[in-house]
């Protein structure tokens, strides 16, 4: 079933002839418990995308559906409710506090949206060990490397029961080796029922994707389709 849905997505800024069209008919659809990556030039409107599936922006055109209910129908409040209990970001420069430790900058979330501290801590402990940080955790930003800096970020993402991650370039500032750990981290969030889209500029990330979403002047000019599963092709043989 999607949890992410655009339906003739548009998005101008400016006005006459001045105006931008960051996104134009876009329609895109993201099962729970898939990876979705999009690719582009810069200015396709990869990050437009993000931002308004996210509820960060209101499209000028169409509707955004996150778990079935339309963002036009929440309130400025309900948007950032939604934000701080179903959606996840993850950017390329991490966006951690300085001042924070890594257990304190993955509870944060959850003590903004009423948990008890030392409860917000415990579960932001546990996402902790889920990425291999737990002797990292009272280490702050500065004194912890790119990679896992990164780490804390998607951890961060997913503490909670969030069901959706948007990733803008989160490998960006990564060599291969964090790169590639990074991305197998948001896999794995993807196995546990999240469904992620991930903008990203290098392929061989982007193959690690059930479908690649290509973006060029804010339309999708092209996308990947998702291999079938084995029961497909079971479905397609004669009966015996």
């Amino acid at each position: 079933m999607s949890y992410l849905e655009l339906h003739d997505v548009s998005k101008t800024y400016g006005d006459g002839i001045a105006q931008v069209h960051a996104l134009q008919g876009v329609a895109l659809s993201v099962d729970a418990g898939s990876l979705v990556a999009v690719m582009g030039a810069s200015g396709s409107g990869k990050s437009t995308l993000l931002t308004i599936a996210g509820s960060l922006e209101d499209p000028t055109r169409g509707e955004v559906f996150v778990d079935g209910r339309p963002l036009s129908t929440l309130s400025r409040n309900g948007k950032a409710r939604l934000r701080r209990q179903s959606i996840g970001y993850v950017f390329q420069d991490y966006n951690l506090l300085a001042g924070l430790s890594a257990l304190e900058n993955v509870s944060l979330p959850l003590e903004l949206d009423g948990v008890a501290a030392r409860k917000a801590q415990g579960v932001a402990l546990e996402a902790l060990e889920d990425f291999g940080l737990t002797d990292r955790a009272s280490h702050f930003p500065d004194q912890l490397s790119g990679g896992e800096r990164q780490r804390v970020a998607i951890a961060r993402a997913v503490v909670g029961g969030r069901r959706l991650l948007l990733a803008d370039e989160p490998s960006g500032a990564l060599d291969s080796t964090n790169a590639e750990a990074v991305m197998r981290q948001i896999l794995a969030a993807c196995h546990r029922g999240m469904a992620a889209v991930v903008v990203t500029h290098d392929a061989q990330l982007a193959s690690w994707a059930d479908r690649v979403v290509f973006l060029r002047d804010g339309r999708i000019v092209d996308q990947t389709m998702p291999a079938q599963r084995p029961e497909a092709f079971l479905a397609d043989l004669p009966n015996a």
